[in-house]
Parts: C-alpha cells; sequence; structure tokens
C-alpha cells in the first residue's frame, strides 16, 4: 500500500513538527486542531523553521515552496480523515484523550486507513482496542524538535501486521528519519531510559547532591549527551515528564516513582520553556 495523504491531529509542538516533515517528505499533508488560530500560529512555525533551513544551506528554496504547498489546515479531524492513508495523532499524552480520539478517527477515515500515535509511553494496544482496525494501528514515535532529530520509534502492538510495520518504515524514511522497530513495552525504549535519568536527576537535586547547572553540565560534559537532563525536561515540559513518571510507575513499579520535586514543580506551574520557567529560568533568555 502506497501512502499518499498524511493528516496528523495536533497543531502543537510535535504536530507540527511531525506536519514539517510529512510536508518535506512530499505527502499530501493535513494539520488538525481545534481553532484556525492555533492552526496559523503553527504554520507560521513551520514557514518561519523552513526558512531558516533555507538561510543555512540545509533546505533549498524550491524544496521549502514545494513543502509549504503540501501543507493545507483543518478543524474538523472527521473530515480530514476522508481522505488519508495514515493518520498520526500528536494530542496531550493522556489515554482517555488518545483513545476518544481514535474512536472518532475510526469511525470517519477509509478501511484502508492506518492509525497511528506519536505516545512517548502509553499502550499502542490499547488505544488499537478503540478501534476496528487494531491490525492497522501502530506507535509512531517522533523526538523534539522533529525537524532535527533523526530518530523515529516504531511501536508495534499486540496485532500489527509485518506490513503496517513496513509502511511505517518507508513513512519515516521517506520523512528524513532512521527507524528502530520496538514490541509494545512501557516507554519503549528512549522515553524508558530518558525518564529514568530525568528522575534521578531531580532526586539528586531534592537531596542536594548538585545544583541544577552544575547535573545539567556534568551530563554534557562527562557523558557526552547534547542537552542536561534539567535542560530536557525543560524543553519536553515538566508536566509530560511527570504524565510518563506516573504512567511508568503504574506499569513498571517503584524505581518510576516520580521524584516528589518534579510533583511540586508541576503543581506550582513550573512546567519549563512553555511556561517561561521549570527548573531553570527562561524568562531572561532566548527560546
Amino acid at each position: 500500500m502506497a501512502i499518499h495523504n498524511v493528516t496528523v491531529i495536533g497543531a502543537g509542538l510535535m504536530g507540527r513538527g511531525i506536519a514539517h516533515v510529512a510536508a518535506l517528505g512530499g505527502y499530501r499533508t493535513t494539520m488538525v486542531d481545534v481553532t484556525d488560530e492555533i492552526l496559523q500560529a503553527a504554520l507560521a512555525n513551520i514557514q518561519s523553521e523552513m526558512e531558516k533551513g533555507v538561510a543555512r544551506g540545509k533546505l533549498s528554496a524550491e524544496a521549502k515552496d514545494k513543502a509549504l504547498a503540501q501543507l493545507t489546515l483543518e478543524t474538523s479531524p472527521e473530515k480530514a480523515a476522508q481522505d488519508a492513508d495514515l493518520i498520526i495523532e500528536a494530542v496531550p499524552e493522556d489515554m482517555k484523550i488518545k483513545t476518544d480520539t481514535f474512536t472518532r478517527l475510526d469511525k470517519a477515515a477509509p478501511a484502508h486507513t492506518i492509525l497511528a500515535s506519536n505516545t512517548s509511553s502509553m499502550s499502542v494496544t490499547e488505544m488499537a482496542a478503540v478501534t476496528g482496525r487494531a491490525p492497522r494501528f501502530l506507535g509512531m514515535h517522533f523526538f523534539n524538535p522533529v525537524h532535527k532529530m533523526k530518530l523515529l520509534e516504531i511501536v508495534s502492538g499486540l496485532e500489527t501486521t509485518k506490513e503496517t510495520i513496513q509502511i511505517a518504515e518507508q513513512v519515516g524514511k521517506q520523512m528524513g528519519k532512521e527507524t528502530v522497530v520496538v514490541s509494545e513495552a512501557p516507554g519503549f525504549i528512549t522515553s524508558r531510559i530518558n525518564a529514568m535519568i530525568g528522575n534521578e536527576a531531580f532526586y539528586m537535586l531534592q537531596e542536594g547532591v548538585a545544583t541544577a547547572e552544575d547535573i545539567d553540565k556534568a551530563c554534557k560534559l562527562g557523558l557526552n549527551h547534547p542537552m542536561g537532563p534539567f535542560e530536557m525536561a525543560d524543553l519536553v515540559g515538566l508536566d509530560t515528564r511527570l504524565h510518563v513518571l506516573e504512567y511508568l510507575h503504574k506499569t513498571l513499579g517503584e524505581k518510576f516513582r516520580p521524584s516528589p520535586l518534579l510533583v511540586q514543580y508541576v503543581k506550582a506551574g513550573r512546567l519549563g520553556r512553555k511556561t517561561g520557567r521549570g527548573v531553570h529560568d527562561y524568562t531572561q533568555k532566548k527560546s
């Protein structure tokens, strides 16, 4: 089965990034969110990032114009689903929101359409169960920022077919990604490891082992991580990190119990870059 039309549900940080690489990959791409205002802001961000790529010589002006011409905006998920070959969900990391979304999409999409979730940790099998197309359902976990990060985790649910996995691998390749295939397990590969590192960093900060700045510096210079654990958490969002840890704690046990300090930061509304302050303060820094 060939993929021509890709629909992305959600125009937030991840959704607009997925739409960006889908359009650059040559797919007719529809980006969906609840208001025109959100969609126009997402489109402006995509255009800005592509223009930066042109300025740096990483993208031709012709490729940019062609990709932008492939993008359309839509506020109705059902309408956007009607012509889709592949639908990628990028809504908040909440199982009820995701299953409600997929219930609606399953009813609206053609029988051949593949459904995919961009979840970073949750059960693909559980999501697939609310649809009538579990063999054509999988996880496609992209990484932020999507247009720069090379990895795509492809997650197989209990009933996902090999053909569906192969199609997703081809789509990922066309989007410029390297892929790994994961049999479903809480947190997959990267989220499970990253959540453990980030949570341990919060425990260290809570215990006064070192400052946040020095913990970040040590991981970057001593472990060759491109970002420190707190810089990463602030970029992803502390609320998102907490949701992942809560799910991993529930499914994998005590070693993933969220640090009380992380919980406290989220309760205080210090969610990271998106609110201007997380572990670090961004009110005086450029994003």
